[in-house]
């Protein structure tokens, strides 16, 4: 079986790739739309982190192989910190999550 992650905590690929393509997609466009703007750029720079740590760590790639991983990690924990704008669905409805 192949593992994701290290063979201490062996979790299949089956089971985590699905979840990062659902994740990064579904958070995307949520973003994009600004509806559940701080659950879905909580989700997507959780993802983000991991990459990170997969291209740094993992690869011995450093700073280099991460560069973009962290930008868009440090993009999509701005919206969630700050939340959805004015012109957002989230507003729209009259709601801030």
């Amino acid at each position: 079986a192949s593992c994701l992650v290290g063979s201490e905590m062996c979790i299949r690929d089956s089971f985590w790739s699905p979840l990062l393509a659902i994740t990064e997609f579904f958070g995307g466009l949520l973003l994009a739309i600004g509806l559940f703007t701080r659950p879905a750029a909580l989700g997507t720079t959780i993802v983000l982190l991991v990459t990170v740590w997969f291209h740094w760590i993992t690869r011995g790639e450093g700073y280099s192989g991460a560069e973009k991983s962290i930008l868009w990690a440090a993009i999509t924990f701005y919206f969630f910190a700050i939340g959805a704008n004015r012109h957002s669905v989230d507003a729209k409805l009259g709601r801030q999550f």
